[in-house]
């Protein structure tokens, strides 16, 4: 994934993340959710508005590879 000079809002990354909902695991959305409920550092905002930015095109292996690297990030 290319990294970008955009700053993403919180605001912006959950509309984000609504948008990837039916890609996402029920479990994974609400945990990113839950997480997104608390003000983020725009570090970790920007890394997760990329994690979640097409998704839903990404194949399963990036899918994969996406989820670990949220999982990351969230702890």
């Amino acid at each position: 994934m290319s990294k970008c000079n955009i700053d993403h809002s919180q605001e912006a990354v959950v509309e984000k993340l609504n948008s990837q909902k039916e890609y996402l695991t029920s479990d994974s959305y609400y945990v990113i959710k839950g997480f997104l409920s608390s003000p983020r550092s725009q570090e970790t905002l920007n890394e997760l508005f990329h994690l979640l930015k097409k998704y839903d095109l990404a194949s399963p292996e990036e899918q994969l590879e996406r989820d670990k690297k949220m999982d990351e990030l969230l702890k």
